[in-house]
């Protein structure tokens, strides 16, 4: 759902900077290969962190009096967000014909337990009514323990409606007392070409406007502090924006990763709430 709006002012901006509108991309091999290397490093870095078992969140690298205060922050009922970008041997990954997207954000959650959020994170059908306006529909198509396959719909309006069907496989591990994560992987992102209407269709997946190609999604619920702490990180890949408007676009879709990311966080913790109340 990140940069549906940013790249949607792809197709209405050209004529504002007096150029062609942009023809629809298409996800070639080189640029899917980036990203599952960018992902691969992701990986490396979860594993390595979750099998070292402390100082799981973000904010835990920071020093010390920046630690303090973010903690602060999270006890105010802030949500703490940090933008992430990973190097292969010190540099920065090519993608060429595309955009990765990379953040981080975690909430805290007062008096909740770590059922709690996974009641919240594992009720795919009511994701509908819990991340709303931005999931439209959301099904679980089968579970298998901790393992899920999940549908969702994704809706974004500005300037044009963009709406993308999405499927996808999420893990959830009980690592200890207190302390779970989950992992989680679009395997299918199709856009939906009139969504609504008589006619609607699905673009062929890759070969659409690229508003979104591939989302990958890591969660940590970690229950200290008298209640819970909440992390997202989300990696996606996104069409790259064509050489003309990104003095005009790049600001805008940068900034909407970290804006959508707030918000899912601030909804989890909305849903755990009112779960927790009308129990």
């Amino acid at each position: 759902m990140f940069l549906l709006i940013a790249l949607a002012l792809l197709q209405t901006s050209a004529g504002f900077v007096q150029a062609a509108e942009p023809p629809s991309p298409k996800l070639k091999a080189e640029t899917q290969g980036a990203f599952e290397r960018y992902v691969r490093l992701v990986e490396a870095r979860n594993e390595g962190e979750l099998k070292r078992g402390t100082a799981l969140l973000w904010v835990d690298g920071l020093p010390q009096e920046q630690r303090a205060e973010a903690y602060d922050a999270l006890k105010r009922g802030e949500v703490k967000m940090k933008k992430l970008e990973i190097l292969e041997n010190d540099k920065p990954i090519a993608c060429p014909g595309g955009m990765i997207h990379h953040w981080t954000g975690v909430v805290f959650i007062p008096g909740a337990k770590v059922e709690d959020v996974l009641g919240v994170l594992e009720d795919y059908d009511r994701h509908s009514v819990y991340y709303a306006p931005d999931v439209e529909r959301s099904k679980t198509e089968s579970r298998e323990g901790d393992h899920f396959r999940v549908l969702l719909r994704f809706r974004r309006h500005k300037v044009i409606t963009v709406v993308l069907n999405t499927e996808h496989e999420v893990q959830y591990f009980h690592d200890a007392p207190g302390l779970a994560h989950s992992r989680s992987s679009a395997v299918r992102v199709a856009e939906v070409e009139n969504a609504g209407k008589a006619d609607e269709r699905e673009k062929t997946p890759g070969d659409d406007d690229g508003f979104m190609w591939r989302m990958e999604t890591w969660w940590r619920v970690e229950e200290r502090d008298g209640g819970v702490y909440v992390q997202s990180e989300v990696a996606s890949l996104t069409r790259d924006i064509p050489t003309g408007l990104g003095w005009l676009i790049r600001p805008f879709v940068t900034g909407i990763p970290k804006e959508t990311l707030t918000f899912t966080l601030q909804a989890t913790r909305k849903a755990v709430e009112a779960r927790r109340t009308a129990r």
